[in-house]
């Protein structure tokens, strides 16, 4: 599980959405049952765990989702910012620039900017991963 203490190393030194003011200067621990949960339609869930910008003025996202077993993906999407996806359980297939690559617990995948992508769980558990989204058009 060294993906989840690198997830938990991020938000501790950074914020959450229940962060009174965007500018995440102050170190603290925030509690993973308080993000507030969005649930899609295909019975994916993430938890919205902060956004905000760094005092060296990079803004950050950071959401943790879960996609249940058989469960159509989202659609394939570019993105104007930076990703890195922390896998904390299960297998994804990571979909990009005409490749195909699989990823598992403790695997790291990098969207760069400008990214046509998609993440499909091809495993026979839930597969839950970290969204860590950096600068481009993240506001907070």
């Amino acid at each position: 599980m060294k993906a989840a203490f690198a997830v938990l190393a991020l938000i501790a030194v950074t914020g959450n959405v229940h962060a009174e003011e965007p500018m995440l200067s102050h170190s603290k621990v925030f509690s993973f049952s308080a993000a507030p949960q969005r649930t899609m339609a295909n019975g994916a869930n993430s938890h919205d765990l902060l956004i905000g910008t760094l005092k060296t003025g990079e803004t950050v996202r950071l959401h943790e989702s879960m996609q249940p077993e058989g469960a159509l993906p989202n659609p394939a999407h570019a993105i104007e910012h930076s990703e890195f996806i922390v896998v904390m359980e299960g297998t994804l297939e990571y979909l990009h620039d005409g490749k195909t690559e699989t990823a598992g617990p403790g695997d790291v995948i990098y969207v760069a900017f400008g990214t046509m992508h998609q993440v499909r769980n091809v495993g026979k558990s839930p597969a839950r991963y970290a969204v860590i989204s950096i600068g481009g058009d993240i506001k907070p």
